[in-house]
């Protein structure tokens, strides 16, 4: 598939379309090679098109076998149809009429996995943002809202099951061995929300009863034998829909409701008005082939698809510039489902660190864009951890600044005045300022520009008057084409740490807004004094994580000591922590590259020890403070000029220190810690796993650590602690006897299973050293991979270019060409899988110079060959910029 047409699109130059299309009813003759797709259209001049106006619809690679308007063939001078666009010249008096469109497509060759595809002997489609179009020709844009009608037929022994949106109308036999099934969805939609299944697959069934006593037929749909494995899923999405009655009011429409998982799937999951199609790896989990990470992961992303019901499909967005308005919306309601299902603070701590790893790489290199983007060439490139993660944390700070009563106001007045519409974030926000009173024009910011804000903190206290000034300067740094940048309201969550680990309470504040324990910071600097603060507190702030944005606060190492011990916030707590040992191993890092020994304070281990046994703390929590900062969380800190092997030595350096002076109190912690009853994936059960885990992590540093490694591998008795520990002896042991047998054997035992292979792949390309990228070479030839498969791509490929830092980023620059040439083979079947890979060049420049120029030279050979796909060569052409 080759759409590379250099065309920029423009949020300024929106225009409404100039016909509608109220309703679609498709027919579908499948079959593996020739599908016949006949849509029916009905199609309407709007008020104000002109009368000379042609309709123009949207094709990609098709073909097109018959052409009826109003039942009757056209004259070839009626129309113009081309692979990628049928244009109608319109009668001058049809106002409305029916258009009837024939195509042929075939989905056995379609390996780019969008539109209508096969896979495993089941057809499957995926129309989002721009596939409905490689189905038939049509209107494929978001603010096309139609009503589908929907009649499948196929061989019954080759495909007994017919799915498609909305409620079953009719089914029944037809001659030679066929079957239909017609389905009827009476919610309008744009066509990238269109779904159909059709294939042989096993169920399991359920059913819920709506608040308002209608009961809902749950269906989903697995791999025959795997049924089994689908009911963690279904327990999630009877939750979930539990849930967005309670917390938003919302109930859902339909008689029926069907997820439907397959193993060749180019994204995570697709939120399809009552047919819900995902990825297998996020549907099929039980205690011998998921960790309890894949059952959080399961839980949330069901919960996701499931919340954009209304956020996405009831109302969705009047074009794709307006992406966030379902994603970031949806991301925030499906981690306040993830918070109230598991521990609060643990999960706002898990979705900082995926912010800060995916996202703020985003904001601080060359692919950068605002939240919502002002312009894109190829809009599958705006899947980003801005559009999603970021958005998600505006919307957040909406009701940070409001509360949640005035946030919940605003959020049914946007249900109220937008179901049934194509919004955009000005709806968005003006039901909010309307609900509220609240002028957020300065906070939309957060929306129109890129780039990770930045506060400078200082503090002096005057003991003599009892006040405490806070001095903040705010900044924006400059991002591709936005070199000039406006002041964000910024709200930031503060506390004021007395010596008894409790909030001081100041008698009054003067010099900025603040209101219940946030700092409004909307200027370039502020300056606010509490008084009545009767002795210096330590300053916590940004609690919670209560804005984006980096900070640097003029602080002793005792103060975050003390507040690594003692904060009432554990997200500021953990984050107190987490700043120690970022400092400490950067330390380290200008050491080691100046020649000198990596030292550490005692103190600093000593404080980690202390919190991995108290016991006054959730044991997850515990498992994510001693978890140290990633390599590419150090060298996003230090800034630039990096060597990744430094960072890893330096990072290493700091944990065996930790490992050796708690040697006897984390031994005696990790044995307490084994589990011996049934396996449960709940929150609880999963904290204790975590923490044991991590302490195997730092265990296995120590002189017998391959041992006690190995034995928690041949004790585990689920994934979670088999694949720790596996990844313990690769990772920490490199090429050992142990580590050879326990690759061997879990291998033995899950070839026949893909997705627990793909953790087995995942382990070894995510091993640190130089030699991860020969091992991954040699793996591609394994018989469980396949470049075809997206899963397996990103197991393997994926995981070397972003999670093995010495390895991706050799000196000889050979992980460069290697990622260079594989994005480039698999262009020229998937460019969506091809440019989400090339993304790990994003950080190139801030690499020391002789990998930076590498690196560059590796990007230029993509860029320099012909023939490139618009989504890869968007990715490599804004990465060079």
């Amino acid at each position: 598939m080759r759409t590379d047409t250099g065309q920029v699109f423009k949020l300024e130059d929106y225009r409404p379309s100039d016909y509608a299309i109220p309703r679609t009813e498709l027919t579908f003759r499948l079959a593996p090679e020739a599908t016949v797709v006949t849509a029916t259209l009905t199609i309407e001049r709007r008020e104000d098109t002109a009368l000379t106006t042609p309709l123009v619809l949207d094709g990609d690679g098709l073909a097109l076998s018959r052409l009826e308007i109003d039942g009757r063939e056209p004259d070839l001078s009626a129309y113009d149809a081309t692979p990628d666009r049928l244009t109608i010249h319109v009668s001058p008096a049809a106002r409305q009429f029916r258009l009837t469109i024939e195509t042929v497509v075939n989905p056995s060759a379609n390996l780019a996995l969008m539109g209508l595809y096969r896979s495993s002997g089941v057809y499957c489609t995926q129309c989002e943002a721009e596939g409905f179009r490689r189905i038939t020709y049509f209107l494929d844009r978001p603010d096309i809202l139609s009503v589908y009608t929907v009649r499948i037929e196929a061989r019954r022994e080759e495909a007994p099951l017919l799915l498609s949106n909305g409620n079953p109308v009719e089914s029944g036999d037809l001659p030679g061995g066929r079957h239909f099934a017609v389905w009827h969805d009476p919610f309008q939609k744009p066509s990238y929300l269109f779904a159909l299944i059709a294939g042989d697959l096993g169920r399991i069934s359920d059913q819920f009863t709506t608040m308002n006593g209608r009961t809902v037929d749950l269906g989903v749909y697995v791999e025959h034998g795997k049924e089994p494995l689908a009911a963690y899923a279904m327990d999630a999405l009877k939750r979930s829909m539990k849930w967005d009655e309670e917390a938003f009011g919302r109930e859902y429409d339909l008689d029926v409701f069907n997820i439907v998982a397959v193993s060749d799937f180019n994204m995570g999951a697709m939120e399809n008005k009552g047919l819900n199609v995902f990825n297998d790896k996020y549907v099929l989990a039980d205690r011998e082939t998921a960790t309890d990470t894949d059952f959080a992961n399961i839980e949330a992303i069901i919960a996701h698809e499931y919340f954009h019901n209304w956020t996405g499909n009831r109302i969705t967005c009047r074009d794709w510039f307006q992406l966030c308005l379902k994603e970031g919306l949806t991301v925030y309601r499906d981690h306040e489902f993830s918070a109230d299902q598991r521990s609060r603070a643990v999960k706002r701590i898990a979705e900082v660190r995926a912010l800060r790893a995916l996202q703020f790489p985003e904001d601080q290199g060359p692919l950068a864009h605002p939240v919502r983007p002002r312009r894109y060439r190829e809009i599958n490139n705006f899947y980003t951890a801005t559009v999603y993660e970021k958005g998600s944390e505006v919307v957040r700070m909406i009701r940070t600044i409001l509360g949640t009563a005035a946030f919940r106001a605003g959020m049914d007045l946007y249900f109220d005045r937008h179901d049934g519409e194509a919004a955009t974030i000005e709806d968005f926000l003006k039901a909010f300022e309307d609900a509220s009173g609240r002028d957020l024009s300065q906070f939309a910011l957060w929306y129109h520009q890129a780039g990770t804000p930045h506060l400078a903190v200082t503090s002096r206290y005057d003991a003599a008057a009892k006040e405490l000034t806070i001095d903040i300067e705010q900044s924006v740094p400059p991002t591709p084409s936005e070199t000039r940048k406006r002041l964000m309201h910024i709200p930031l969550a503060f506390g004021l740490v007395g010596k008894d680990g409790q909030d001081m309470l100041a008698s009054s504040v003067d010099g900025a807004t603040v209101e219940d324990g946030v700092i409004h910071v909307h200027k370039r600097r502020h300056s606010v004094t509490f008084s009545g603060i009767s002795s210096r507190p330590a300053l916590s702030l940004n609690r919670g994580f209560s804005a984006p944005i980096t900070l640097s606060v003029e602080q002793k190492a005792e103060d975050l000591a003390f507040l690594a011990g003692h904060d009432s916030d554990l997200f500021a707590r953990w984050e107190a922590l987490h700043t120690l040992f970022s400092k400490a191993i950067i330390t380290a890092y200008r050491r080691l590259r100046g020649g000198k020994a990596a030292e550490f304070k005692p103190e600093l281990a000593a404080l980690a020890g202390a919190i991995a046994g108290d016991e006054t703390l959730e044991p997850a929590f515990c498992a994510l403070a001693l978890t140290l900062p990633s390599e590419a969380d150090i060298a996003r800190e230090i800034g630039g000029d990096i060597d990744p092997e430094i960072v890893f030595a330096a990072r290493l350096a700091l944990a065996q220190a930790i490992a050796a002076a708690n040697r006897q109190g984390f031994e005696a912690h990790y044995a307490s810690l084994v589990d011996g009853g049934e396996f449960s994936p709940d929150a609880a059960s999963a904290g204790r796993r975590a923490l044991r885990n991590i302490l195997l992590d730092h265990l296995s540093l120590l002189p017998d650590g391959a041992g006690l490694a190995a034995r928690h591998f041949r004790d585990a008795t689920n994934m979670t602690d088999r694949a720790a520990a596996l990844a313990v002896l690769v990772h920490r042991q490199g090429e050992t006897q142990e580590a050879a047998e326990a690759l061997a054997r879990f291998e033995s035992t899950y070839l026949a299973d893909s997705l627990v292979m793909d953790k087995w792949f995942q382990i070894q390309a995510s091993a640190p050293g130089a030699e991860t990228l020969d091992r991954v070479k040699a793996l591609m030839r394994h018989p469980s991979f396949s470049m075809n498969n997206p899963n397996r791509v990103r197991a393997l490929i994926g995981t070397l270019a972003n999670a093995s830092q010495t390895g991706f980023h050799r000196a000889d620059g050979e992980g460069y060409r290697f990622l260079a040439d594989t994005v480039v083979d698999i262009d020229r079947r998937n460019p969506q899988l091809a440019a989400r890979l090339a993304t790990a060049f994003r950080s190139w420049r801030s690499l020391e110079p002789i990998r930076q120029e590498k690196a560059r030279a590796a990007l230029l050979s993509v860029a320099q060959t012909s023939d490139l796909s618009a989504d890869l060569g968007d990715i490599v052409q804004r990465t060079l910029a």
